[in-house]
């Protein structure tokens, strides 16, 4: 019970790093009803941006307080380019087809972009040293929290308020709600529902560089392969929370890392659960967590927000 503490906070950190991605996710299926697979690697890319800033663009011994601005900028220009170029080039083709195509299409997107940087950065080949903030780590009680966790409890809830501000008070914000509820009807209405969806996966994308770059400061290492995994647990964020719905993302988000801490922490405690405690087995009761949740709810904890289209 000491460690219960310290293992709550471990998971809302963890979660609130799911968050920040499972909302691109959520925000583009609640619109063109898209599953974006690729978006883990929007994340990776991300890191990789602000890596490519501190280590090419900024002059060597830079102070990180100086330098992390500029790599956060670094990794949002990044992932938004990557993102609207996806959009543009591979999805909005797709957009009248079949609805296994633009999946297909966005699990090849996903593969590319790990090659891609594979081929740009040679030394992705293994894990590359992410800089990290000096300082910490801080106790306050029995919770002991690092100096990266700092920038992931400033950003996490500052990026929601930011999004609830611009969904709900903002001319585009409203857009995207409309646009969600019947495409056709809002470009009636005169919504440019292109340039909607182009914002939308804009955002997701800077919302996962930001969670990219959280990484890397938590972690102190990123590699071309981060984003797959992640990414699968920032989409059963999204589904756990109710998919199509902003704040049930980040809800999810949260549930999904207090539910992987506690169980990596604790399982290993269960007599006979000895093997099943370790951290590999931590992805596997994610998942669990998420059946179980599906069958009793299975419209997630705050329930969808996707137009009925048919």
């Amino acid at each position: 019970m000491n460690e219960l503490p310290q293992q709550l906070v471990n998971g809302l950190l963890l979660g609130s790093m799911y968050g920040l991605v499972a909302i691109g996710y959520t925000m583009v299926y609640g619109i063109v009803q898209l599953i974006n697979f690729a978006h883990g690697e929007i994340f990776m890319t991300g890191a990789f941006g602000a890596l490519t800033v501190y280590a090419y663009v900024l002059p060597g011994g830079t102070s990180m307080w100086v330098a992390l601005p500029l790599m956060l900028v670094g990794a949002i220009i990044v992932a938004v380019l990557v993102a609207v170029g996806a959009e543009r080039f591979a999805y909005r083709p797709l957009r009248t087809a079949p609805r296994l195509a633009p999946l297909i299409t966005a699990i090849g997107l996903s593969l590319a972009l790990q090659q891609a940087v594979w081929a740009w950065y040679p030394e992705a080949k293994s894990a590359r040293t992410f800089p990290t903030i000096p300082g910490g780590p801080f106790n306050i009680g029995n919770v002991t929290i690092q100096t990266g966790d700092i920038f992931l409890v400033v950003v996490a809830p500052l990026s929601m308020a930011f999004l609830a501000y611009f969904v709900m008070r903002t001319r585009t914000g409203r857009g995207m709600q409309a646009t969600a509820q019947d495409p056709d009807t809002a470009k009636l209405m005169g919504v440019n529902t292109d340039r909607i969806i182009v914002i939308a996966f804009a955002l997701g994308a800077a919302f996962a560089a930001v969670g990219g770059v959280a990484y890397g400061l938590k972690y102190g290492q990123i590699d071309f392969k981060m984003g797959f995994l992640l990414g699968l647990k920032a989409f059963t964020a999204a589904v756990l929370g109710g998919i199509g719905n902003i704040y049930g993302a980040m809800l999810g988000g949260l549930v999904l890392g207090v539910a992987e801490a506690l169980s990596t922490a604790y399982i290993s405690d269960i007599p006979g659960m000895d093997q099943f405690g370790s951290q590999s087995w931590a992805d596997v009761w994610a998942f669990v967590l998420l059946i179980l949740v599906l069958l009793f709810r299975p419209q997630g904890l705050l329930g969808e927000r996707v137009a009925d289209r048919a």
